[in-house]
């Protein structure tokens, strides 16, 4: 990468320090972004399937607490 700047023996500037850390900080910044987007899809599906599974889980213990009561005339 800079190793051709310091076999010419030219000097580092500032500017070129600054250059670099604004190209490495581009990449970073793309990288996010792009798995902020797969994270926020992730939580979701995560979040649908706790959902359900609560649901199924209450629906289950509501069927073993409710009580049967048959009512007949004689």
């Amino acid at each position: 990468m800079a190793a051709t700047t310091a076999t010419s023996g030219a000097r580092i500037t500032r500017d070129d320090i600054e250059a670099k850390f604004r190209e490495l900080q581009g990449g970073a910044h793309d990288q996010a972004a792009s798995a902020k987007g797969t994270l926020l899809a992730a939580g979701g599906v995560v979040a649908v399937i706790l959902v359900l599974i609560v649901f199924l889980l209450g629906r289950r213990a509501g069927k073993q607490r409710s009580t049967i009561v048959e009512i007949r005339r004689v």
